[in-house]
Order: C-alpha cells, then sequence, then structure tokens
C-alpha cells in the first residue's frame, strides 16, 4: 500500500512511525499545487492537513482509496466528488480540544494581564529605576464575576465555558448552527451577546452563516475594554474591521487564525497604532505536543479501519 503524507511540516517533530508499519511511506514536507499530482500518483492512500484536493486529482489517481484529512475540517478536500468516485474521506476530530482551551486562556490572560507591558518595563530596566515597589498603571481585572460569552458551543466551547465557570465567570453563548444547547448555560442572540460580554471567544467553523459575522459595525456593540478572541476561523471576524476600532477604541483582540494563512506581510493587522491592543500568534492553538502525537495516532487508527 502507498501511503503519501502531502504536508508531513505542519506535524513537527511528531514521530511518524506508525505510517511505517502500514505501508510504503512517501514523506513530503510541503507541497506546492502544482506538485499534487505528481506526488499523488498511484497512491492508496493521501494524508493531508491544508494541501487542496481536487476531483481532478482524484480522477486522474485510479489508485486512490483513501483521503486522511490530518484535521478535523475537510473543507481542502472535494467531498461531492469523492462520494462520486467511491474515495473515503475521513478526518480526526477531538485531538485538539485540550490544547485549544488551554490557548484561549494564555491569549486573555497575555491581553488582560497587559504582560506585553509589565514583561517590558521590568527588562528594559524602567522598573530597576522605579521609587515605587509596584507598577498599577496599566489595571488588570479578575475573570471572577465577568461575563463570558462563546460563539461556537461544541466540543471546545463547553470546555471553554467548563473552564471559564471555575474562575468564576457567568457563561453565556450563541449558536452559529442554531444546534446546539445546554441546560447549563444560557442561549442568547448575537447582539445581547456582544453587548453583555466582557470577554468572548469564538470556537465556531467558518460556514455561510458565520463568515464575516463580527464586522465592523457589530463590534461597535462591544463594551469598552472588553476582550474577543477568535481560534475558530479566520475570516468569522473582519480583519480590517479590527485593524480599524483597536485604534478608535479600547477594545482587545487575540487572533490565532487569519483570513489568508500566513497573514500577508500587507495586512492592515500589522499596521495599527495600538499594537499593545492585539495579540496575533500563527495558528497554534491546536499544535500541542499531546495535540499532534493524538493526531498521528488517530491518523493511522484510521487507516488500518479502511483496509
Amino acid at each position: 500500500m502507498k501511503i503519501v503524507l502531502l504536508d508531513a511540516i505542519t506535524f513537527g517533530e511528531t514521530k511518524l512511525d506508525c505510517f511505517e508499519a502500514l505501508g510504503d511511506v512517501h514523506t513530503f514536507a510541503s507541497t506546492e499545487a502544482s506538485l499534487t499530482q505528481l506526488r499523488i500518483e498511484n497512491a492508496d492512500v493521501v494524508v493531508t492537513n491544508k494541501v487542496v484536493i481536487t476531483k481532478e486529482h482524484m480522477q486522474s489517481t485510479p489508485s486512490l482509496k483513501l483521503i486522511c484529512v490530518a484535521a478535523t475540517g475537510m473543507n481542502n478536500v472535494d467531498l461531492e466528488a469523492a462520494r462520486e468516485l467511491g474515495i473515503e474521506v475521513k478526518n480526526v476530530a477531538g485531538y485538539s480540544t485540550d490544547s485549544v482551551v488551554q490557548h484561549t486562556f494564555s491569549m486573555l490572560f497575555y491581553l488582560m494581564g497587559h504582560s506585553r507591558y509589565y514583561d517590558e518595563v521590568v527588562k528594559s530596566k524602567e522598573y530597576s529605576r522605579s521609587t515605587v515597589f509596584t507598577d498599577v498603571s496599566h489595571p488588570f481585572f479578575e475573570i471572577k464575576d465577568k461575563t463570558w460569552g462563546i460563539i461556537g458551543l461544541g466540543a471546545i466551547g463547553r470546555e471553554v465555558a467548563r473552564v471559564a465557570t471555575a474562575f468564576g465567570a457567568n457563561v453565556i453563548y450563541y449558536s452559529t448552527s442554531g444546534r446546539n444547547s445546554s441546560d447549563e448555560f444560557e442561549q442568547v442572540v448575537l447582539h445581547r451577546l456582544l453587548e453583555s460580554s466582557d470577554i468572548i471567544s469564538i470556537h465556531a467553523p467558518l460556514n455561510e452563516k458565520t463568515k464575516n459575522l463580527l464586522n465592523y459595525e457589530k463590534l461597535q456593540h462591544l463594551k469598552e475594554g472588553a476582550v474577543v478572541l477568535n481560534l475558530g476561523r479566520g475570516g468569522i471576524v473582519n480583519e480590517e474591521a479590527v485593524a480599524a476600532i483597536v485604534d478608535e477604541r479600547e477594545l482587545y483582540f487575540g487572533l490565532d487564525v487569519f483570513e489568508k494563512e500566513p497573514l500577508p506581510e500587507s495586512s492592515s493587522l500589522l499596521a495599527v497604532k495600538h499594537p499593545e491592543r492585539l495579540y496575533m500568534t500563527p495558528h497554534i492553538a491546536w499544535t500541542s505536543v499531546e495535540a499532534r502525537e493524538k493526531l498521528i495516532a488517530s491518523v493511522c487508527q484510521n487507516i488500518k479501519e479502511s483496509f
């Protein structure tokens, strides 16, 4: 069995030994679109994280029986074409929940605690020259008794809600699909969530209902000092709107996902006058060592179950 890994660089240093036990493995760190067809030639199994697999790729690879998406989202594979051609497509769900939840709080603490400022004030020796033992110039607040609004109450959203509650937050949520419900937390309409929340975290997929969900007009409804964290998908929060509003009001945004990844050098997010109100990470919330190990093990298991 020929197994082709198209973008193994996304797995970092995670061991890929389990693939070797399953067949003849061809591993590529990354694959440009122009090389995809050549690299999957005669493959029985293709493993992809973000490399796009089109109907034409499938039609030109009659040996192909299984496409393993090393992620939860499968928007990089033409699923309809796969069904038509009898090619199985498998993803992996739930492997990164703990990692994403942890990064959600990491982003919150960085922004809410003004970590960038306080770290720099010590390292620059400004604190050393101070006549006061402390620095309260950048006030921060406790999570306790704050309203935490969650957009997207799936597995990750529910776990964030559980941890937020442990900190003493009052959790409300907006279901982007309209299907998720909870007896534990209050479901509200979007405008009420935006107006009421001190902290908002997004854990929703990108689709017709969530595309540009938080545009400039919607962001105007946020409370002064509110923190918004997007760990769902880029495109849910309008990036141009974020770049504009952080220079107009004291609002804070943590962004781990972007509409185009990597983030273009020309992005307006990289030219704001108040960068301290932005904390941006390169789509890493899912990448804890443990999460990547679970991911690889699950992909190998998906292959075993199909042959």
